[in-house]
């Protein structure tokens, strides 16, 4: 796993042994990125369910200022011994997202959501987003699963989905 863009660009980073995580591939993340735009200087950037910290990285290495959430022991260390290859700060906290989003006071311009697939929790982060407005005017939240998941929030709006490989990137938008 490398990073793909940014004053990084081409750094590798540490992975996880076996088949437990299932990281964003670097083509899927590459694509996640134009997609943003690339350059991210000046944004806040949220990348919750952080696992080894590839997206999060690639956000830092593109400008945006980051913070990394997993409940893992084993990602929040991998996380933080990536960081430190880079020599790039972050905040990086063990928590839950969904705990995490529930008790924050900041809000994001990208918040990045990729949660075990088989699970609800991407769902119900999205859900504390939507309530709490933890999104920027023209901010985005990047909900990656393995399908197009089209559901409407209270404050948040399904703008589109792209799928690279198995993933899907569902894309999602603060209500005007």
């Amino acid at each position: 796993m490398r990073i793909i863009g940014g004053k990084h660009r081409g750094r590798k980073l540490k992975t996880f042994d076996g088949t437990d995580v299932r990281p964003t591939s670097d083509r899927a993340r590459e694509a996640l990125f134009n997609i943003l735009g690339g350059a991210l200087s000046g944004t806040e950037f949220y990348d919750g369910f952080c696992g080894s910290g590839a997206v999060g990285i690639e956000a830092l290495s593109r400008g945006a200022t980051v913070v990394m959430t997993d409940l893992s022991d084993k990602s929040v260390r991998l996380t933080k011994e990536n960081l430190a290859l880079t020599g790039e700060r972050a905040e990086v906290i063990k928590s839950d997202c969904v705990s995490y989003l529930k008790s924050t006071n900041k809000t994001f311009d990208v918040m990045f959501f990729d949660p075990p697939y088989a699970s609800e929790v991407g769902l119900a982060a999205l859900e504390v987003v939507s309530e709490r407005s933890l999104l920027k005017d023209g901010g985005v939240v990047v909900y990656e699963t393995d399908k197009e998941v089209i559901k409407e929030f209270s404050r948040l709006t399904f703008l589109r989905s792209r799928k690279y490989g198995k993933a899907y990137f569902n894309f999602y938008g603060k209500k005007i």
